[in-house]
């Protein structure tokens, strides 16, 4: 079994787009949430991910965007996207989004959990060994998938020692992929990273394919077409600053 697995898209329908093209085979689609929030295309992208497949965890700008919390922690900027995209929701889609799971899900049976957050917040940010200590000591499952932080890569642990996982690439320009062997006894916490809005210091859309049957995780980065979804965002009279940081991946 090949699952893709995306996260953190955020209503980047040219990056989305480039994932669907460039993704190796797969069997299932996992989708870590944050569909919406940012981006200019939130109604586009829905449809196209529920095409991909059916396995969804929501995000917190999934949960802003649909009305189902409010966005008096969102900072200004994300606090305006959430408010534009309120307004350009269908209806239909703003039901779709209030419906998501909160996470954790298991969709391949007790070995693989999906999250947003983390297993123990939906909201929670994983980004540095200790963030990731108590999530991969409670996980129920060897694997955890997870979003939110926008940042490639993960953290193990074999039981006495603590690793942070980076994938390493060599451009900034070009497709590229990097495979890390699952082993056994390790538990897992892995970040596909955003496809549509990377805060890692890489612009290209990231995503990454699980492979069960090889124990493998391939991590993927993709280029896009940048100047369409930042001429997108102005177009819609959303805040500069998100089409710009898109070329910076942060």
């Amino acid at each position: 079994m090949r699952a893709l697995i995306l996260s953190d898209i955020h209503a980047n329908l040219e990056a989305l787009d480039a994932v669907i093209a460039a993704a190796p085979s797969y069997d299932v689609v996992w989708n870590l949430g944050d569909v919406v929030g940012y981006g200019a295309n939130p109604n586009e992208v829905i449809d196209r991910a529920r095409e991909l497949g059916k396995t969804f965890v929501r995000g917190n700008h999934d949960r802003a965007c649909s009305g189902l919390t409010g966005i008096e922690d969102f900072n200004p900027i994300a606090g305006r996207a959430a408010r534009w995209t309120q307004c350009v929701l269908t209806d239909e889609h703003t039901g779709w989004l209030r419906q998501l799971a909160s996470g954790p899900i298991m969709p391949n049976g007790p070995q693989v959990s999906c999250v947003h957050g983390s297993l123990l917040d939906e909201d929670q940010y994983i980004l540095t060994v200790r963030d990731a200590w108590r999530p991969l000591q409670e996980a129920p499952t060897r694997l955890t998938f997870f979003g939110h932080t926008h940042v490639q890569g993960g953290f193990a642990t074999n039981g006495d020692e603590w690793f942070r996982l980076t994938p390493q690439y060599e451009t900034r320009d070009e497709a590229e992929e990097y495979e890390i062997l699952l082993r056994d006894g390790a538990r897992y916490l892995l970040n596909p990273g955003s496809a549509g809005q990377p805060r890692d210091g890489d612009w290209r859309a990231a995503f990454a394919l699980y492979d069960e049957d090889a124990k493998t995780i391939t991590f993927h980065r993709v280029p896009y077409n940048l100047r369409e979804a930042q001429a997108r965002i102005l177009r819609a009279g959303l805040p500069d600053r998100l089409a710009s940081r898109l070329r910076e991946g942060r």
